[in-house]
């Protein structure tokens, strides 16, 4: 989690969420000048936080994280391969 590919591989996810929920917001109201931007923008700095945070606990499949808290590992350990011998 300490390493700067992890920390990119968020970042971008984090500016993905901002950049979709902007979208999403915004293609539902009607015209662009009847949109609360003001809403817009904390609703998607909001999922964003919420998205670092999700990528902070469960760590990003892209990035190999080994000190995540819930990081899911879907690869066999030594000792498996061991006693399959």
């Amino acid at each position: 989690m300490n390493s700067i590919e992890f920390w990119k591989a968020a970042g971008v996810r984090a500016l993905r969420t901002f950049i979709q929920v902007i979208l999403a917001v915004w293609t539902a109201g009607q015209l662009i000048t009847e949109v609360d931007w003001k809403m817009v923008l904390l609703s998607a700095f909001s999922a964003s936080v919420y998205s670092l945070l999700t990528s902070i606990l469960a760590g990003l499949p892209e990035v190999n994280t080994l000190n995540t808290l819930y990081a899911l590992d879907n690869e066999p350990d030594e000792e498996d391969d061991e006693e399959e011998e």
